[in-house]
C-alpha cells in the first residue's frame, strides 16, 4: 500500500449544515410570523434548503485520496480511480461565485470532473497533486 499525499473525506452531515439549515428555516418563520410574508413566496425560497436537507437526511460520503500512483475520489454511489500515469494536469478553474472546479484532463485530451463535494480546501489539493509530480494549470473566471 502506498502512502497517500492527501486523504481528504466529508459527510453530508455536519453542524454547519445543520445550523445553516436551521438558521435559514428560522428567518423564513419570520417573515411569516412578523411580517405576514405570503405562504407561497416563503414556500417556494424554501425548496432551495431541500439539497441541504438532503445530505443531513442521507449523510451521504464523499472524498478524494492522492497515491504515489493513483487519483481515487467517490461521492456518494460514483467513484473513480485513475492512475497518475494517465493524467495530464489538474485544471483549476475559478467561477465567478469564486468557487472552483476542479477537472483532470487525461493524456488523451479527455476531461473528467471532479464532484465539487469531494474536493478539499484547493490550496491543500494544489500541494498534493505538485508534490505528486502532476502539472495544475490554473484558470482564474472560466465560464467553461
Amino acid at each position: 500500500m502506498t502512502q497517500a499525499l492527501l486523504d481528504h473525506h466529508s459527510r453530508g452531515r455536519n453542524p454547519r449544515t445543520a445550523l445553516v439549515l436551521a438558521g435559514v428555516w428560522g428567518v423564513m418563520l419570520l417573515l411569516v410570523v412578523l411580517l405576514d410574508a405570503a405562504l407561497w413566496i416563503v414556500a417556494g425560497l424554501g425548496l432551495f434548503t431541500l439539497p441541504a436537507l438532503w445530505d443531513l437526511v442521507t449523510d451521504r460520503g464523499s472524498g478524494l485520496t492522492l497515491t504515489q500512483d493513483s487519483l481515487h475520489w467517490f461521492s456518494g454511489a460514483r467513484s473513480d480511480r485513475i492512475p497518475l500515469a494517465r493524467i495530464k494536469a489538474v485544471r483549476l478553474d475559478r467561477r465567478l461565485d469564486l468557487s472552483y472546479r476542479v477537472s483532470v484532463v487525461l493524456r488523451d485530451d479527455r476531461r473528467i470532473r471532479l464532484p465539487q463535494d469531494c474536493l478539499p480546501q484547493v490550496p491543500a489539493l494544489e500541494a498534493a497533486v505538485i508534490r505528486a509530480g502532476i502539472r495544475v494549470e490554473r484558470h482564474p473566471y472560466s465560464l467553461l
